[in-house]
């Protein structure tokens, strides 16, 4: 069961570090991108805007990049703390079953329960991917 637990917390800290490095390559395009183009990000005095508009350009960029890495650190932290908690959670389950096998049908709802952790962290991620443009 330890093994179990150590790739679950391997995994997610995989999974985590792999959206980190596809934030910072998606920022390094945006960058030569930018400076291919020469734009130039000017200050609007008179109405400064709160959110960027809904195509995505150089001046906005680094907006949707946060987006994205926010997105992919929510999937990434819910199921690396779902899958911690399965692990904890099956492995009381499934010891207490074995003492007295009709706990296990009241412990499935925990196990359940600790699983909506990384729904959650998926849903959360995909609100604020779809709020991208195009």
């Amino acid at each position: 069961m330890e093994t179990l637990r150590r790739m679950v917390v391997v995994v997610g800290v995989v999974g985590v570090l792999v959206a980190l490095a596809l934030a910072l390559i998606i920022d390094a395009v945006f960058a030569q991108a930018v400076a291919a183009e020469g734009a130039t990000v000017e200050a609007q005095a008179d109405q400064p805007q709160k959110t960027p508009a809904k195509e995505l350009t150089p001046e906005n960029a680094r907006y949707y990049m946060a987006i994205v890495l926010g997105a992919a650190l929510a999937a990434g932290f819910g199921c690396l703390g779902g899958g911690y908690a399965v692990a904890r959670v099956g492995a009381a389950a499934l010891g207490a079953a074995s003492e007295r096998p009709e706990l296990l049908v009241r412990s499935l709802p925990f196990v359940a329960l600790a699983e909506g952790i990384a729904v959650l962290g998926v849903l959360i991620a995909l609100l604020l991917v779809l709020g991208l443009p195009g």
